[in-house]
Parts: structure tokens; C-alpha cells; sequence
């Protein structure tokens, strides 16, 4: 109980009266009320704008620029590139064709094989498909997740 007056006039002369009543806090209090609260929207704050790869990815989706940087990277990870020195030309990654729900992206290794990469545009999850033209011959090689690749280069 905090006690307060509360002074008026009554013609010319002042009367004080004592006025008690509870106050919900004092300057202090009312300080570290404001520091408790912009503390805890800061971390909020942080919070949400600290999304993980994956959130973002899950929520925007899979750019051509995403899918062609996940695919190299992935080519230069598991291919032998330095016959590529020699002869850059031998050996390359491109982007191929786009459907609504895919992205393509074609790797050409030095023995004239062809390995398409399906890059799902909502998940990122990646089909991978080997050609050789030498002997029109068509193999599933299996699957990769195309955010293990992206932004990571061997």
C-alpha cells in the first residue's frame, strides 16, 4: 500500500488528503516491465526471421539457380573432373528443360554418357537418370536430396 496525497482548495486554503490506494508499481518496476516485454519480442523477432534452409526452401520452393548450384556441386563431389582440364568442353553441367513441377539438369561426363538430374521444384528431392547414347541405354541411378548440395562446394 503506497500512501498518496492528493491536494485541492477550498476556497483559499489548501487541504491535503491522504488517498490510499495500490499502485501497480514504481518507476523501476515499470522500467523493467518495458525491458522484460522488448526482450521477449526481440527473441520472437529473431525467432522468425532465423528459419532454417529447409523452412525456406519448403516455403519458397526451388529456384533454377538453387537446382543448377545443387547439381554441380553434387557433380564436382562425385565425378573425377580432372580429365575437364584438359579438354573443359568434355565435361559440363547445363541446365536443361523445365516443366511446372520439375527442373532438369543435365551433366555430360568425358565417356559421352548423359545424367539427367529431375530436381522436384517444391522439395528439392532430385531423380537421377544415366544415358548412354553409345549404346541407347537408359539406367535410374537413384535419388539424392538436392538441399544436402546446395551452398557447399567440394
Amino acid at each position: 500500500m503506497v500512501e498518496e496525497y492528493f491536494f485541492y482548495f477550498e476556497g483559499n486554503k489548501k487541504v491535503r488528503s491522504l488517498v490510499n490506494k495500490k499502485r501497480s508499481g514504481t518507476k523501476k518496476n515499470v522500467f523493467m516491465k518495458k525491458i522484460v516485454v522488448s526482450s521477449a519480442f526481440a527473441v520472437l523477432l529473431l525467432c522468425s526471421c532465423c528459419k532454417s534452409k529447409t523452412d525456406l526452401i519448403q516455403s519458397a520452393g526451388i529456384t533454377a539457380e538453387m537446382a543448377y548450384e545443387g547439381v554441380n556441386n553434387y557433380c564436382h563431389k562425385e565425378y573425377d573432373w580432372s580429365i575437364a582440364k584438359e579438354n573443359p568442353s568434355i565435361m559440363y553441367v547445363r541446365m536443361g528443360e523445365e516443366t511446372e513441377t520439375e527442373y532438369k539438369v543435365i551433366f555430360r561426363s568425358y565417356t559421352g554418357a548423359f545424367v539427367y538430374f529431375h530436381v522436384d521444384k517444391a522439395s528439392g528431392a532430385t531423380r537421377i537418370v544415366e544415358y548412354v547414347p553409345a549404346l541407347d541405354m537408359e539406367n535410374e541411378a537413384g535419388t539424392i536430396d538436392l538441399l544436402d548440395y546446395i551452398g557447399k562446394r567440394s
